[in-house]
């Protein structure tokens, strides 16, 4: 599939060249042919997928994703701050939406500091012992020695439809899409110029790269640098589980219905459901590590499901039927730092900061797809993100070196919950 507005990609060069085209790369590719920074012509943009568009294989497809503001780490809040106005701007300039509304709210034992820590920086108002009169009191069971927390900034975006609104409106803006287009190398040239080479054996050219493959992260950058980028495919597993007679209408956004995370061990995400009516999406953080290009399908469900039922049981037995388990049991895919935090860098050596990297996402990247997307193509194009600067989003914990010397990034704690 060639989406070039009758361009031919290898009709010319290209300001960037932007591979991969999940809800990062999809971002990133909009975000470079919308900046006004080539004026008075667009900056041309060409955006590569090695699969078909909107694929099952990596880690940017299904019916929902989350966005909440509540993390224990400082530098993810004002990122998913900057990522829902850039959500909302972007569903103006389509004319319709992927994301809608909900409240958020998070559930744990009161002296687990990644809940302590998550309530406090996303401004969350912590629910007083014995209080009933909260929202959603009569569905969740708050067990003894835990707490719960509301905020406002919640919601669920239909994950699929994002990554091809950000694809339309790239295109809409000039952009050159091809999918079904595996790259296996990038070179600098002595010009100073990016060279992309395919697996068919065409070669594009570009003046920026940007990199932003999912699971395949580690591979790439291996073959292209040598460098160990500690980028880990994990094989996980989404639950669907069917909401008991009499409920189901609770239990979705368009009646007010949560988004909702469960800190602890093991840590809970959900998503009320839009597509599936009368089921509920609740998931274990989680999965088996795998090879993205040699995967066992049938393997990562193991010890996802059964974990899940127990916390139902526990907390919403009145409202969520765990008899026969999921009712649906959706593949997904995580790349995974040892700290789970994302990788926005320039590639460096030879490359300089000609060629921008965004990976290892880690399960709780795709809420913050757009501000990432700005924030690669501003790197790339600018040398620096003011956007980033701008909305207050510290980019240093995020940075490669990270892990030089110290195989675990920024991981102080044995565990360190972030979720969807």
């Amino acid at each position: 599939m060639d989406a070039s507005n009758g361009e031919s990609p290898a009709a010319g060069r290209f300001d960037m060249i932007v591979i991969g085209a999940g809800i990062m790369g999809s971002c990133a590719a909009y975000a470079a042919a919308s900046s006004s920074r080539a004026a008075p012509a667009p900056a041309r943009v060409l955006l590569l997928e090695q699969f078909d568009l909107l694929h099952h294989r990596g880690s940017s497809h299904g019916e929902s994703r989350t966005i909440r503001a509540t993390y224990p780490q400082p530098h993810y809040p004002p990122m998913v701050r900057l990522s829902r106005r850039l959500w909302e701007e972007a569903q103006a300039e389509a004319g319709y939406r992927v994301l809608t509304p909900t409240a958020h709210l998070d559930l744990g034992p009161r002296d687990d500091p990644a809940f302590r820590d998550a309530v406090r920086n996303g401004g969350a108002a912590e629910v007083a012992a014995g209080d009933t009169s909260w929202p959603w009191a009569g569905v969740f069971r708050v067990p003894e020695g835990w707490a719960a927390a509301t905020s406002e900034l919640g919601g669920v975006m239909k994950a699929t439809k994002a990554v091809a609104m950000f694809q339309a409106l790239a295109v809409k803006k000039g952009a050159v899409v091809r999918d079904r287009t595996e790259v296996v190398g990038i070179a600098k040239r002595g010009d100073g110029s990016i060279v992309v080479r395919t697996a068919s054996g065409e070669e594009f050219h570009g003046a920026k790269c940007i990199v932003t493959v999912g699971a395949w992260t580690s591979k790439l950058v291996k073959s292209v640098t040598g460098m160990d980028l500690p980028v880990q495919p994990v094989h996980t597993l989404i639950c669907y589980w069917k909401v008991r007679p009499g409920h189901e209408s609770e239990l979705t956004p368009e009646s007010g219905f949560p988004t909702f995370a469960s800190y602890g061990d093991p840590y809970i995400y959900s998503t009320p459901s839009m597509e599936f009516p009368g089921l509920i999406k609740i998931a274990k953080h989680g999965g088996a590590p795998c090879d993205p290009d040699g995967r066992d399908w049938a393997a990562g469900a193991a010890g996802l499901a059964e974990p899940v039922a127990r916390w139902i049981d526990a907390v919403m037995p009145e409202h969520v039927d765990t008899a026969g388990g999921p009712v649906i049991r959706q593949a997904c895919m995580y790349s995974v730092t040892p700290d789970e935090d994302f990788v926005v860098d320039f590639l460096g050596g030879e490359f300089g900061k000609d060629v921008v990297v965004g990976g290892g996402f880690s399960g709780h990247g795709f809420k913050m797809g757009p501000a990432v997307g700005r924030i690669l193509a501003e790197m790339a194009m600018d040398g620096e993100a003011k956007t980033a600067a701008e909305a207050g989003v510290d980019l240093r914990p995020l940075r490669i070196d990270r892990f030089v010397d110290n195989p675990k990034g920024n991981l102080k704690d044995p565990v360190d919950h972030k979720g969807q």
